[in-house]
């Protein structure tokens, strides 16, 4: 039961006849890149709605952010290590973003 004791069935209906219409999508994962890094919803429940000839969606679930190496950490790496920037950044990502750690994993060896 719906808070202020609506029926489901009734919800839907009235969502109908204002041209709502509402539709689950069987997600596995949900990802958002921003400029700092990602959110990632795992067990999602996502409804896509459409109104108005608009759609969005609605997400639900287990949240976690994995935060993304700054431009900044890229480029000292890079410096340091005298690599590409795809070899920095993905130095960064298996040292957590460990900055000396990235750099001492791809300078090992080269001396």
């Amino acid at each position: 039961m719906i808070p202020g004791g609506m029926d489901p069935k009734k919800m839907q209906a009235m969502m109908r006849q204002m041209g709502i219409k509402s539709e689950e999508i069987n997600a596995k994962s949900v990802v958002i890149e921003t400029d700092s890094g990602k959110m990632i919803v795992d067990n999602p429940q996502v409804v896509q709605i459409t109104m108005q000839g608009q759609k969005s969606l609605q997400i639900t679930g287990e949240i976690r952010v994995e935060e993304g190496s700054s431009e900044e950490d890229v480029k000292m790496v890079v410096e340091q290590a005298g690599c590409s920037d795809e070899e920095a950044k993905a130095a960064l990502e298996k040292s957590g973003g460990d900055i000396a750690e990235a750099i001492v994993s791809l300078t090992e060896g080269k001396e």
